[in-house]
């Protein structure tokens, strides 16, 4: 646990989110501040941190629960119709560590009222809010990265007078309008916008892996004009009117997208994590 951004409690983390989404557009008030300064002290130098020790499993934060009968591109195991996305709420190297677990919901019968929580979580963009599933499928398409020089000269030739219309660079159209959907996804394809791509082997038995699902700090890409804006929901976001771009509070790095990416010759084999 580091000086730069130590953990906070679950609960304090919510209310840090509630002060900020109600203060939107006016000052805060004295109490808010010093709701936010307990929860943040100023900081001294040289940064000193009492880290407090727990016995016992530290619960895990739920990233996503999905059934087939909402997502069927999903490909669970024989057996299995039920996918639970977890990971660690502490820090890791470049992006969180995630755990998939694959689930019969017919054998999950012990429910929880109230799923436990981690004592503390160190970065307040692994906390995800609460959010309802609406699947809505789509068509997209591979990276240019992904297709033959020919084809990207073709693609750009194509672009030219969709790209004129709508203001934009006749390179980067496609990769914008017509590629990659921006946001949280089941399969699909990567983007690649921080590396290129490479061979990505199962480690169990050779087979190229291929993108589960990926976990977006954005709902909606800057440069991506309309093309792949979600249904609006009134109230969506931590603020009015936000439209959904970060409705779940989550942040991968400064601001990036994080991929899954599982065997299709067996789904419970180990996953890789990718951030791009």
């Amino acid at each position: 646990m580091d000086g730069i951004n130590p953990a906070q409690s679950p609960a304090d983390l919510r209310l840090e989110r509630r002060i900020f989404a109600a203060s939107h557009g006016r000052d805060m008030t004295p109490e808010e501040r010093e709701t936010l300064e307990r929860i943040r002290p100023p900081r001294t130098y040289p940064v000193r941190l009492a880290v407090q020790s727990y016995d016992g499993p530290i619960a895990m934060l739920p990233v996503a629960q999905l059934y087939v009968r909402d997502v069927p591109d999903l490909s669970p195991p024989e057996g299995k119709d039920l996918l639970q996305v977890l990971w660690c709420p502490f820090d890791h190297p470049i992006m969180p560590r995630t755990l998939l677990f694959w689930r019969s919901a017919a054998a999950v019968t012990d429910i929880l009222d109230t799923p436990p929580e981690p004592p503390a979580v160190q970065f307040n963009g692994y906390l995800p809010e609460p959010c309802v599933l609406e699947p809505e499928q789509i068509t997209e398409y591979p990276d240019h990265l992904e297709l033959s020089e020919e084809l990207r000269e073709q693609l750009k030739q194509w672009s030219v007078p969709q790209a004129a219309e709508e203001d934009m660079d006749p390179d980067t159209y496609y990769d914008c309008v017509l590629s990659n959907a921006p946001g949280w996804k089941v399969g699909g394809w990567p983007a690649w916008n921080s590396t290129d791509p490479s061979p990505r082997p199962c480690s169990e038995c050779g087979t190229g892996m291929e993108v589960l699902m990926t976990v977006a700090t954005f709902e909606e890409g800057d440069d991506a004009g309309n093309s792949w804006s979600p249904h609006p929901h009134p109230g969506a976001g931590p603020y009015p009117g936000h439209r959904g771009y970060n409705a779940t509070g989550v942040q991968i790095g400064s601001g990036y997208r994080q991929h899954l990416f599982v065997c299709p010759a067996e789904p419970e084999h180990p996953h890789i994590e990718l951030m791009t």
